[in-house]
Order: structure tokens, then C-alpha cells, then sequence
């Protein structure tokens, strides 16, 4: 288990005050962006890297991501504390756990077995209590909708069916759309049963969505 030291909390703030210099309003988001331990999720001879804006491997082709981008989605989402939230692509659990800063009803899937068993065991240690799941994410989480918001942690080549249909009226799904290469930052809100509005932003690059209602997966 790591520690989370006065130098380290000195460089969150940093960190948080150049999220607020690129456009991050929501103090709801900079402050859990501030209260969580980036750190935790690198070993200790990448300490200096932890606190810079920029994505980094964690293994398994997959990446932690940027600081700005998991602010950019979170902020949104719109998020309430009563929420409850479907995140697809667990990944390191670093987004999950900003999510928990502001609501406990987080629900997370992961596609990647290996990093679905690590991710499970860093919740574990730091006390941290989201519902875990291995799986499909491309598909959403049927049994344990609708969810009130859903943010996809990765590049998606439409926006999935499925994903849309687990919104409850009024929720938000926040994804990116694109090719393999480059993204478009989209908001879907459910407005009816049938009723949809699309807004769009900025664009981004994630790694691919995988599953069924993603990119095809390379047996």
C-alpha cells in the first residue's frame, strides 16, 4: 500500500490548477480529481510522471488516461451523488475511483481479464467499494439497469444500441466516436423513450472499445 504524502498532495494541486487553466469549470470534478492519488496507480520510479497531464501504459495494451481527459468526461456527466453510473472499461481504476468521489453507485466492467483481476485487487486495498465486472462493456451491464449516467473509457466506432437503451430518461452517456486513430468527444442525453439529443466536442484519443457493439477482437 502506498502513502499519499504533503508532496504529493502539493503536486495534485498543481495538477488541479492546470486542469482549471485548460477549461475544467466544475469544482465538483477539480476537487475530485484533487482528492485522488494518481500516484497509487504507478510504481515509484515514475512518481514525477503520476502528476503530468498525459496518458501512460499500464500494461496489456492499455493505457491510464490523461488527467484532462478524465476530468473533460467526468465534468460531462453532469454528475449528482444520488447517480448511478455505468462505467465502460474499468482499465486502471483511476477514473472509477474519481467517479466515487462523487457518487458511491458506481457500477464498472472491464473486457481485459488481467486488468479486471488488478483493478479488483487495487479496490480492495485502498477500501475502495464500486460494483466490479468482467465482460463485455461494448454491451453495457443489462441486468443492473438503467443508469442514470454512462461514460466509456474508450473508442468506439458508433454509438452502441445497447448503451443507449440502458439510459434512464434524462441520463447522460458520454462517449467517444471515431476511427482507430482519432475521436469526437459525444453527449447523448435520453430525453424520452424514443428521444435522443447529441451534442459534440472536442476530439481525443482513446484506445479501441472492444466487444461485440465495438472494434473486432484479434483472436
Amino acid at each position: 500500500m502506498q502513502v499519499d504524502l504533503y508532496r504529493h498532495k502539493g503536486m495534485r494541486r498543481a495538477l488541479v490548477k492546470l486542469l482549471r487553466e485548460k477549461g475544467i469549470r466544475s469544482e465538483q470534478v477539480l476537487a475530485a480529481m484533487e482528492a485522488v492519488p494518481r500516484h497509487f496507480f504507478f510504481e515509484g520510479a515514475f512518481l514525477e510522471q503520476a502528476y503530468e497531464d498525459k496518458a501512460f501504459p499500464i500494461g496489456e495494451g492499455q493505457t491510464i488516461s490523461q488527467p484532462y481527459t478524465v476530468a473533460f468526461q467526468t465534468e460531462l456527466l453532469n454528475l449528482r451523488p444520488t447517480d448511478k453510473v455505468l462505467e465502460i472499461g474499468t482499465g486502471s481504476g483511476y477514473q472509477c475511483w474519481v467517479l466515487l468521489q462523487i457518487t458511491p453507485h458506481v457500477y464498472t466492467i472491464e473486457f481485459n481479464k488481467v486488468l479486471y483481476e488488478k483493478a479488483r485487487r487495487f479496490f480492495r486495498t485502498y477500501n475502495l467499494r464500486p460494483h466490479t465486472f468482467h465482460g463485455d462493456g461494448s454491451e453495457g451491464l443489462p441486468r443492473h439497469a438503467p443508469y442514470d449516467k454512462i461514460i466509456v473509457t474508450a473508442g468506439a466506432p458508433g454509438i452502441p444500441k445497447s448503451l443507449v437503451r440502458q439510459l434512464a430518461i434524462g441520463g447522460i452517456l458520454v462517449i467517444p466516436v471515431g476511427d482507430e486513430k482519432l475521436q469526437k468527444m459525444l453527449r447523448i442525453t435520453r430525453t424520452g423513450e424514443n428521444d435522443f439529443t447529441r451534442e459534440e466536442f472536442s476530439d481525443f484519443k482513446f484506445v479501441p472499445l472492444l466487444g461485440k457493439s465495438g472494434w473486432e477482437i484479434n483472436e
